[in-house]
């Protein structure tokens, strides 16, 4: 059985007046590394929310004098950042339908197994996750590293890895998908590094034409081309000092990785048109979005300039491989927007949020911030929902889905999912669907029936 993850260390209270339940759940939460309080009544299980802060309220519904309900009341009234859930022995649809408009996340009907309650308490954890997530002033992301936003396992290694290259010369080849935050990574070992003082100077090597490249980054003496009216240094000699962020480097030519494999090993530069090699005192880090190993095995980049630039590597993991860093983020952004466009920050709806963190972002932080700046910008509310997201973040069903079918076969499948819903009670599915068990029983074994033994 498939169960939660343990340690996770948020606060239960379980109410319930049968003490045998209250320890079996008890006992079933703790294992799962939750800190659980119980109480026998609604009145004590007051006392404990007003001195204990709990994430989440597992409340039974029939109870002496109070009930389940009226506990629900009291902690959507009064409690901001506590989810409710209810179980009862006394389950029926205006039951269920009560507590939800009453404001608990889910509804478990007795007896339930343990995997139904894990994936119930789950699902309201994660709501309430995501409702804290959406709230502006609610702030838990560390601190800001040269833009370098996570907290997430991933990006602690990416930290790591950027003090320990900082603290060193070697080379260092950031690798990652468009949008990741390589030039931020960079930018995070030279500040952090002996020469911040110096000069940072980055270029993209796939943005300057092929002919244009050797002159950018080396420079060029008066007279070695046609228009080069006086000599001119390059970013190599620019970067004196300092570093030098070569992006794309996957984009350069074969001639190119020549001269750049000829600077990593004398640390010297010609300039376009002069026989004088020049010395330069520059850290190079390169970027690239490109697997160079298997470049190398086609054939198409130096091995010899590879292993020269990969002394060190740090590689950036995609936002969909990230968790929950997509919730800082999207508070991050969404809150800088705001501030610049001098607007109120906005919250997030679970359902928003709930969307956010399922897309799959190929184009990572930077697609992320684009999306935040144009929801800030065009929404004319401080409340952004599902629908107002990007059309291909969202699901989006055909108008002619199911059109094709009998009213006979969409009866049948609906009658399949109520009963799928109740787990085969056609007692609760004939009280669902307004017909009586007989009824249901003739549709289930009629001629045009699609469902098989039940």
């Amino acid at each position: 059985m498939e169960t939660i993850n343990t340690n996770r260390g948020e606060k239960i209270l379980v109410v319930d007046d049968a003490p045998d339940t209250l320890e079996v759940l008890r006992r079933n939460l703790s294992s799962a590394g939750f800190q659980v309080y119980i109480a026998s009544s609604v009145p004590e299980a007051i006392r404990v929310l007003e001195s204990t802060s709990i994430d989440l309220v597992i409340t039974d519904l029939k109870m002496p004098k109070v009930s389940g309900l009226d506990l629900i009341r009291h902690v959507r009234e009064n409690l901001k950042d506590t989810e409710v859930m209810m179980i009862t022995g006394y389950a029926s649809i205006e039951g269920a339908v009560e507590a939800v408009r009453t404001g608990a996340e889910d509804y478990l009907a007795k007896p339930f197994t343990d995997e139904e309650l894990f994936v119930a308490v789950e699902r309201a954890l994660e709501k309430l996750k995501l409702r804290l997530a959406g709230k502006p002033h609610v702030s838990t992301e560390r601190p800001l590293t040269h833009g370098l936003i996570g907290d997430s396992q991933s990006m602690h290694e990416v930290y790591e890895s950027i003090k320990k290259a900082a603290t060193t010369a070697a080379t260092v080849l950031i690798s990652g998908e468009s949008g990741t935050g390589k030039e931020l990574v960079a930018r995070a070992i030279h500040y952090f590094g002996p020469r911040a003082s110096a000069p940072f100077v980055p270029i993209n090597c796939g943005a300057i034409p092929e002919g244009l490249l050797e002159s950018e980054l080396f420079g060029h003496i008066k007279g070695a081309f046609t228009g080069a009216s006086e000599s001119r240094a390059g970013f190599f000699q620019t970067a004196e000092g300092g570093t030098i962020f070569l992006d794309e480097i996957s984009e350069t030519s074969p001639s190119m990785q020549v001269k750049l494999l000829r600077v990593l090993q004398d640390k010297e530069v010609c300039m376009v048109g002069d026989t004088r090699p020049r010395k330069v005192d520059v850290r190079i880090l390169v970027a690239t979005n490109k697997d160079l190993a298997t470049m190398v095995k086609k054939g198409v980049f130096r091995e010899d300039l590879f292993f020269r630039l990969s002394v060190l590597n740090i590689v950036i993991p995609p936002l969909r491989e990230r968790g929950d860093d997509i919730l800082l983020l999207t508070r991050h952004y969404a809150a800088k927007f705001a501030n610049e466009a001098g607007r109120t920050v906005p919250q997030f709806t679970d359902s928003a949020l709930t969307l956010l963190c399922r897309y799959d972002w190929p184009g990572n932080v930077r697609e992320l911030e684009n999306v935040m700046q144009r929801l800030v910008l065009m929404n004319d509310s401080d409340i952004i929902d599902a629908p107002d997201l990007p059309p291909n973040m969202r699901f989006s069903v055909s108008k002619n889905a199911g059109l094709n079918k009998t009213l006979a076969e969409i009866e049948a499948e609906y009658i399949q999912n109520v009963l799928a819903s109740v787990g085969g009670n056609k007692t609760k599915a004939a009280e669902i669907l307004g017909i009586d068990r007989k009824t249901l029983r003739e549709k289930i074994k009629g001629p045009q029936s699609r469902f098989g033994e039940m």
